[in-house]
Protein backbone atom coordinates (compact mmCIF):
# COMPACT_ATOMS: atom_id res chain seq x y z
CA UNK A 1 0.00 0.00 0.00
CA UNK A 2 1.23 3.17 -1.01
CA UNK A 3 0.35 6.37 0.59
CA UNK A 4 0.68 9.80 -1.52
CA UNK A 5 1.76 12.30 1.56
CA UNK A 6 4.55 15.19 1.39
CA UNK A 7 5.97 13.68 4.95
CA UNK A 8 6.52 10.26 2.49
CA UNK A 9 8.40 11.96 -0.22
CA UNK A 10 11.77 10.95 -0.92
CA UNK A 11 11.41 7.97 1.34
CA UNK A 12 11.90 4.49 -0.55
CA UNK A 13 8.29 2.18 -1.21
CA UNK A 14 10.41 -1.23 -0.83
CA UNK A 15 11.92 -0.46 2.81
CA UNK A 16 15.54 -1.63 2.41
CA UNK A 17 16.91 1.16 1.44
CA UNK A 18 15.54 3.36 4.47
CA UNK A 19 13.28 3.80 7.78
CA UNK A 20 9.40 3.70 6.55
CA UNK A 21 7.62 6.11 8.51
CA UNK A 22 3.95 4.87 9.83
CA UNK A 23 0.63 5.60 9.20
CA UNK A 24 0.68 7.77 12.82
CA UNK A 25 4.55 9.45 11.96
CA UNK A 26 2.36 10.49 8.34
CA UNK A 27 -0.41 11.87 10.43
CA UNK A 28 1.68 13.62 13.01
CA UNK A 29 3.67 15.47 10.92
CA UNK A 30 1.17 16.74 8.47
CA UNK A 31 -1.64 17.49 11.35
CA UNK A 32 -2.14 20.69 12.79
CA UNK A 33 -2.95 19.66 16.29
CA UNK A 34 -0.50 21.38 18.13
CA UNK A 35 2.59 18.74 19.94
CA UNK A 36 1.45 15.83 17.98
CA UNK A 37 4.63 16.26 15.76
CA UNK A 38 7.07 16.37 18.92
CA UNK A 39 5.30 12.87 20.53
CA UNK A 40 5.59 11.17 17.59
CA UNK A 41 8.41 11.93 16.01
CA UNK A 42 11.35 8.94 14.80
CA UNK A 43 13.86 7.94 16.64
CA UNK A 44 14.43 7.22 20.18
CA UNK A 45 12.39 7.73 23.77
CA UNK A 46 13.23 10.84 24.88
CA UNK A 47 12.58 12.93 28.18
CA UNK A 48 11.20 15.70 25.34
CA UNK A 49 8.98 13.63 24.19
CA UNK A 50 8.07 12.44 27.18
CA UNK A 51 7.41 15.85 28.70
CA UNK A 52 5.05 16.65 25.31
CA UNK A 53 3.14 13.61 25.45
CA UNK A 54 2.45 14.44 29.56
CA UNK A 55 1.76 18.10 28.23
CA UNK A 56 -0.67 16.82 25.44
CA UNK A 57 -2.79 14.26 27.40
CA UNK A 58 -3.49 16.95 30.74
CA UNK A 59 -4.83 19.17 27.94
CA UNK A 60 -6.98 16.64 26.47
CA UNK A 61 -7.79 15.70 30.29
CA UNK A 62 -8.63 19.56 31.03
CA UNK A 63 -10.58 19.91 27.62
CA UNK A 64 -13.22 16.64 28.59
CA UNK A 65 -13.28 17.76 32.00
CA UNK A 66 -14.60 21.06 31.43
CA UNK A 67 -16.65 19.62 28.34
CA UNK A 68 -18.15 17.26 30.47
CA UNK A 69 -19.06 20.03 33.58
CA UNK A 70 -21.17 22.60 30.84
CA UNK A 71 -22.90 19.58 29.57
CA UNK A 72 -23.61 19.13 33.08
CA UNK A 73 -24.83 22.43 33.77
CA UNK A 74 -26.91 22.99 30.11
CA UNK A 75 -28.56 19.73 31.42
CA UNK A 76 -29.18 21.01 34.95
CA UNK A 77 -31.44 23.80 32.96
CA UNK A 78 -30.17 27.28 35.51
CA UNK A 79 -32.45 29.71 35.46
CA UNK A 80 -32.28 33.25 37.34
CA UNK A 81 -35.37 35.13 38.13
CA UNK A 82 -34.55 38.77 39.86
CA UNK A 83 -37.50 40.80 40.44
CA UNK A 84 -37.47 43.87 42.59
CA UNK A 85 -41.39 45.13 43.76
CA UNK A 86 -41.74 48.50 44.58
CA UNK A 87 -45.60 49.42 45.85
CA UNK A 88 -46.28 53.21 44.84
CA UNK A 89 -49.82 54.86 45.67
CA UNK A 90 -49.52 57.50 44.09
CA UNK A 91 -49.79 55.77 40.58
CA UNK A 92 -51.09 58.26 37.71
CA UNK A 93 -53.42 57.52 35.24
CA UNK A 94 -51.76 55.41 32.61
CA UNK A 95 -51.36 56.60 28.99
CA UNK A 96 -53.64 54.30 26.31
CA UNK A 97 -53.68 54.33 22.93
CA UNK A 98 -56.51 52.58 20.92
CA UNK A 99 -56.26 52.48 17.52
CA UNK A 100 -59.26 50.99 15.54
CA UNK A 101 -58.39 49.38 12.07
CA UNK A 102 -61.67 50.56 10.67
CA UNK A 103 -61.48 53.77 11.22
CA UNK A 104 -64.58 55.09 10.19
CA UNK A 105 -68.52 53.76 11.10
CA UNK A 106 -69.86 52.99 7.80
CA UNK A 107 -73.68 53.68 9.21
CA UNK A 108 -72.26 57.63 10.42
CA UNK A 109 -70.84 57.70 6.37
CA UNK A 110 -73.73 60.41 4.34
CA UNK A 111 -74.05 60.45 0.57
CA UNK A 112 -72.12 63.95 0.71
CA UNK A 113 -68.89 61.92 2.62
CA UNK A 114 -69.34 59.19 0.10
CA UNK A 115 -68.92 61.68 -2.97
CA UNK A 116 -65.70 63.14 -1.70
CA UNK A 117 -64.05 60.68 0.09
CA UNK A 118 -65.48 57.76 -1.38
CA UNK A 119 -62.49 56.60 -3.48
CA UNK A 120 -60.06 57.55 -0.76
CA UNK A 121 -62.44 55.22 1.51
CA UNK A 122 -61.89 52.74 -2.00
CA UNK A 123 -66.15 52.54 -1.54
CA UNK A 124 -66.14 54.42 -5.07
CA UNK A 125 -64.10 53.48 -8.00
CA UNK A 126 -63.28 56.89 -10.16
CA UNK A 127 -66.55 57.04 -11.73
CA UNK A 128 -68.52 57.46 -8.98
CA UNK A 129 -69.84 53.22 -8.89
CA UNK A 130 -69.08 51.02 -6.14
CA UNK A 131 -65.74 49.03 -6.78
CA UNK A 132 -65.88 45.36 -5.63
CA UNK A 133 -69.16 44.95 -4.92
CA UNK A 134 -68.80 41.33 -4.99
CA UNK A 135 -66.84 41.94 -1.74
CA UNK A 136 -69.64 43.39 0.22
CA UNK A 137 -72.04 41.82 2.34
CA UNK A 138 -75.60 42.05 1.12
CA UNK A 139 -76.86 44.35 3.90
CA UNK A 140 -73.90 46.28 3.73
CA UNK A 141 -74.35 46.49 -0.15
CA UNK A 142 -77.88 47.79 -0.04
CA UNK A 143 -76.78 50.73 2.45
CA UNK A 144 -73.81 51.93 -0.38
CA UNK A 145 -75.79 51.58 -3.56
CA UNK A 146 -78.74 53.92 -1.49
CA UNK A 147 -76.25 56.63 -0.55
CA UNK A 148 -74.30 56.41 -3.95
CA UNK A 149 -76.87 56.90 -5.87
CA UNK A 150 -75.93 60.80 -6.95
CA UNK A 151 -78.68 61.15 -9.38
CA UNK A 152 -79.99 64.87 -8.92
CA UNK A 153 -77.01 64.80 -5.80
CA UNK A 154 -75.88 68.42 -5.38
CA UNK A 155 -72.54 68.19 -3.26
CA UNK A 156 -72.35 70.52 -0.78
CA UNK A 157 -69.20 71.78 0.95
CA UNK A 158 -66.57 69.18 3.19
CA UNK A 159 -64.95 69.37 6.44
CA UNK A 160 -62.30 66.72 6.46
CA UNK A 161 -62.29 66.81 10.80
CA UNK A 162 -65.53 67.53 10.76
CA UNK A 163 -65.98 63.92 9.14
CA UNK A 164 -63.15 62.34 11.37
CA UNK A 165 -65.26 64.01 14.68
CA UNK A 166 -68.66 62.95 13.04
CA UNK A 167 -67.67 59.57 11.80
CA UNK A 168 -64.61 58.16 13.89
CA UNK A 169 -65.86 55.53 16.77
CA UNK A 170 -66.63 56.90 20.32
CA UNK A 171 -64.66 55.89 23.28
CA UNK A 172 -67.99 55.28 25.09
CA UNK A 173 -69.36 52.99 22.18
CA UNK A 174 -65.57 51.10 22.05
CA UNK A 175 -65.09 50.91 25.78
CA UNK A 176 -66.51 47.43 27.59
CA UNK A 177 -65.17 47.99 31.01
CA UNK A 178 -62.41 49.95 32.83
CA UNK A 179 -61.24 49.79 35.86
CA UNK A 180 -57.98 51.65 38.05
CA UNK A 181 -57.21 50.82 41.32
CA UNK A 182 -60.31 49.67 42.34
CA UNK A 183 -62.10 52.03 40.82
CA UNK A 184 -64.25 51.85 38.00
CA UNK A 185 -63.38 54.43 35.40
CA UNK A 186 -65.24 55.51 31.83
CA UNK A 187 -64.98 57.42 28.39
CA UNK A 188 -64.85 60.60 30.54
CA UNK A 189 -60.77 59.61 31.91
CA UNK A 190 -59.97 59.99 28.16
CA UNK A 191 -58.41 62.22 26.89
CA UNK A 192 -58.36 62.38 22.14
CA UNK A 193 -54.65 63.23 21.71
CA UNK A 194 -54.32 62.25 17.95
CA UNK A 195 -55.53 60.19 15.62
CA UNK A 196 -53.71 56.64 15.03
Amino acid sequence: MHLDCPAMKGVPEDGVEGERLSRLQVFASTSSLHGLSHIVAGGALSFRRLLWALFFLGSLALLAVVCAERITYFFSYPHVTKLDEVAVHNLTFPAVTICNLNEFRFSKITRNDLYHVGGLLALLNSRYEISNAHLAEPETLAALREKANFRGFKARPFDMAEFYNRTGHDMAEMLLQCTFRGANCGAHNFTMVSVC
